[in-house]
């Protein structure tokens, strides 16, 4: 929570008292997601127990389009620094794929910043 904030990365809900917090794997261990806290973000008992194994860009999706809040920047953020730590440790040749097409998906629906990048990149 230091490092990502005191919000559920996907509903936006405030952490803590009723909304207990837990740590998600961005990439799904099924998919080849490391347990590396590069691969975690803060998110509600709720969301990750709703999102299972779904990938993290469809789940963004399902949350905009149950009218809650996700942060699609912090996603892209910690998808971005995922994909540093794996180029960095080696490895993880099962998510690296998956990685890479979450990565281009979600920077496709990113507004562009004023240099033409998107804001995560």
């Amino acid at each position: 929570m230091a490092r990502d904030g005191d919000t559920c990365i996907w509903c936006g809900r405030v952490l803590g008292g009723l909304v207990p917090p837990t740590t998600e794997h961005v990439v799904p261990r099924l998919k080849g997601g490391p347990s590396w806290l590069a691969n975690e973000v803060a998110a509600c008992r709720r969301c990750n127990a709703e999102r299972g194994h779904r990938a993290p860009v469809d789940w963004l999706e399902e949350c905009e389009r149950r009218g809650w809040r996700p942060d699609a920047e912090r996603l892209a953020r910690a998808l971005d620094a995922l994909q540093l730590a794996i180029d960095h440790e080696g490895g993880q040749r099962r998510a690296r794929p998956y990685l890479d097409a979450q990565r281009r998906r979600l920077h496709r629906r990113l507004p562009p910043g004023p240099d033409g990048r998107t804001v995560a990149s």
